[in-house]
């Protein structure tokens, strides 16, 4: 009972006849785009769709989390829950035989139809306690990605998650290794407001899911435990970042994160999340006290032989041609730990880039040979790989160096607010990157965090991917460099930019050619592509800040409120002043009827810095001009009826002519009321912009 699909065998010996479970149209979505479109259009359809379910299913970057394993040609691999075949195709490339299990004859389908031309993969159909009996013993690697969580579902049992190890366990060979993909039930994306990854719930999994049902995650010592349980006594620890799915930096226990790293934290592409806290500040926490672990949101578990390979970086969300992943391996030579960095291309066009690594190390080399920078040195190496269209694959391994970044120094600086020491290591930096300045080779990529300085007192460039055959002035490298510091933390604007500029002698008009030089290669960099914010904000899955939420303190909803203040002819008072307090939001509408006259309105939008657009105003159904006699503000009006108030007590005072007034006397407001933080005020007037 076999089927074939191109070069792809499916086995249905024990298919039941019918899938148990199904997405629905999706999955005949995901069907249609296997049977007619090639891979290398993958990701112009994912654009195109802007549907989580293809995303999810069709990146290239689902791979990452597999890629990184030691697997050779010589070696099997058993994968348990395939599903649509999001990571098949990577281990049928790495590995000499390819063994699925799935449940679902749909999904298979599309695994089939996506890999049809790999003639080592075979798809088991049914139940995996079903199937289990007739798979071989001498599995290298077993991979269950995303898999674990489920089996209560595959295993009845009163321990279902020690028993499927323990079955899983029996088919791998003496020296092989299981791998485990799943989340953690602690992640940080779950306290910052993320919703659980199966059930779609906020809070489940860190409440230990109380609704039940037959999902579970578990934490690095449940994970630690449970393989223990089951005599398992080799285990490695990898944290894949942002998660396990879209991987893009897997960290070990011998290389974690350091301040800084993790910026990528909006993923929310599959459903609506809260951000109620700054994950990327929060994280940088957590690593300083040595608490990364217990909150990575996912966990990858090497049951085996630890792997050499202790961090990994992935770099395909470019355009083919700059596709590379950097390794830090380890191993113990002469009773001595050896680490060194590596770069791989991940396609043919990525192989003449890494070439071009190697030569930019040699030219760059001559370049500040003799002055205060070093260049990590870089070794070439093209190693024969069958399946390649050109038979190499070319690498450029790294000396391996321990110090401190650039990056990391100057953060120390801002954090004690010690200027002075930030500006003399940055003048520093500025002198050794200018060395040789007029050379027609230049590091455009010399940011803080690809120099390193050692114990030595030496500085060592130890990224230089982007290196190009041109003089480019220090200046704007430097430019770039502090750009990029800015952006990628809020907490570093306690720097003043302006002095950074006057240090340079760039002046505004520079700047802003810089920033557009910017944009241009990091367009370079990217090729058509998007990236995957991009990719997430066409998917639109609204993000809701704590700000927005309707959970505000009663100080809060007071500064919200709009104050009245009538002038009776004894100008304003408290004694004559109310609040509205239905007045509240962005779109304030309101009416109000005064008995009698009055020498003046006052409007108080609320109690708090803010810019105020009128959109109308009118005094017993004759509209008042916002700008003019009948009205003043103590705001700068920036746009027509636009008002930017610097201020916590904003006010729109109406000036009614006699002639326009009457014993009943009607006010109708419409206006749009947007408070801002103070320093947003105050830089906004630093820069002139009101």
């Amino acid at each position: 009972m076999t089927e074939e699909i191109g070069k792809v065998r499916l086995d249905l010996t024990h298919y039941p006849g019918e899938d148990y479970y199904c997405d629905g149209a999706v999955e005949d979505e995901l069907l249609e785009i296997a049977k007619n479109y090639a891979e290398v259009e993958y990701p112009r359809i994912i654009e195109e769709r802007k549907s989580w379910p293809v995303l999810y299913h069709l990146s290239a970057l689902r791979e990452n989390i597999v890629d990184w394993l030691p697997i050779d040609k010589s070696m099997k691999v058993l994968e348990i829950g395939s599903g649509c075949g999001a990571v098949t195709g990577a281990l049928a490339r790495k590995a000499g035989e390819v063994t699925c299990v799935d449940l679902s004859r749909k999904r298979s389908l599309i695994n089939a139809y996506r890999h049809m031309d790999c003639e080592n993969i075979t798809i088991h159909l049914g139940n995996f306690q079903d199937i289990e009996p007739d798979l071989p013993c001498d599995y290298d690697y077993i991979c269950l990605i995303g898999v674990y969580e489920y089996a209560q579902a595959y295993i009845s049992s009163d321990t279902p998650y020690e028993d499927f190890l323990r079955i899983v366990g029996k088919h791998r060979k003496n020296n092989g290794r299981i791998v485990i993909a799943i989340e953690n039930k602690l992640g940080l994306k779950y306290w910052a407001g993320c919703k659980e990854d199966h059930l779609g719930t906020w809070f489940s999994s860190l409440e230990d899911y109380p609704e039940g049902g037959v999902v579970r995650t578990f934490t690095r010592k449940g994970l630690i435990k449970a393989a223990g349980q089951c005599g398992f006594s080799d285990v490695s620890m990898y944290y894949p970042y942002p998660d396990y799915k879209f991987m893009t930096s897997l960290y070990s226990d011998s290389r974690l994160p350091k301040p800084g790293e993790l910026t990528s934290n909006q993923r929310n592409f599959d459903r609506e999340r809260m951000q109620l806290f700054d994950e990327k500040l929060v994280f940088d926490t957590l690593i300083k006290e040595g608490e990364f672990p217990l909150f990575s949101n996912s966990y990858l578990m090497v049951l085996g032989e630890t792997p050499e390979i202790k961090y990994a970086k992935y770099s395909n969300d470019r355009a083919e041609a700059f596709q590379i992943k950097t390794l830090l391996t380890e191993n113990n030579s002469d009773g001595k730990t050896v680490r060194q960095i590596e770069k791989h291309a991940l396609s043919n066009e990525g192989s003449e880039h890494i070439r071009r690594i190697h030569d930019s190390y040699e030219k760059l080399t001559a370049r500040f040979t003799g002055g205060k920078l070093q260049i990590n040195s870089c070794k070439l190496k093209e190693d024969l790989i069958s399946g390649k269209e050109d038979g190499s694959d070319a690498s450029v391994i790294f000396e391996y160096l321990e110090g401190k970044t650039l990056e990391e120094l100057l953060d120390d600086c801002l954090e004690r607010d010690e200027f002075e020491k930030f500006h003399a290591l940055f003048d520093e930096y500025l002198e050794r990157i200018s060395y040789h300045e007029e050379a027609a080779v230049t590091d455009y990529d010399l940011i803080f965090s690809n120099i390193l300085i050692t114990e030595d007192g030496q500085w060592h460039v130890i990224d230089y991917e982007w290196t190009f055959s041109r003089q480019v002035e220090a200046k704007e490298i430097a430019f770039r460099a502090v750009y990029c510091y800015l952006l990628e933390n809020e907490k570093r604007n306690k720097l003043n930019l302006d002095s950074i500029l006057d240090k340079l002698g760039v002046t505004e008009a520079e700047a802003e050619g810089y920033r557009r030089q910017e944009m241009k290669f990091q367009k370079y960099v990217t090729g058509k592509r998007m990236s995957m914010e991009e990719i997430r904000d066409v998917i639109n899955q609204p993000v809701y800040a704590l700000s927005e939420l309707p959970m505000r303190s009663p100080a809060e909803k007071q500064r919200e409120r709009v104050q009245i203040y009538e002038d009776k002819g004894n100008g304003f008072s408290e004694e004559d002043s109310f609040f509205l307090e239905d007045a509240s939001g962005t779109e304030r509408k309101f009416r109000l009827v005064f008995e009698g006259e009055r020498k003046a309105v006052r409007i108080d939008p609320c109690s708090d810095f803010c810019i105020v657009y009128l959109e109308e105003i009118k005094w017993n159904g004759k509209s008042v001009p916002v700008k003019g006699k009948g009205i003043s503000t103590n705001g700068v009006r920036t746009g027509e009826g636009v008002y930017a108030f610097a201020t916590q007590d904003p006010n729109i005072t109406l000036w009614p002519a006699e002639a326009e007034q009457r014993r009943e006397n009607v006010l109708e407001v419409s206006m749009q009321v947007t408070r801002m933080p103070e320093e947003t005020v105050r830089h906004m007037q630093k820069k002139g912009l009101f």
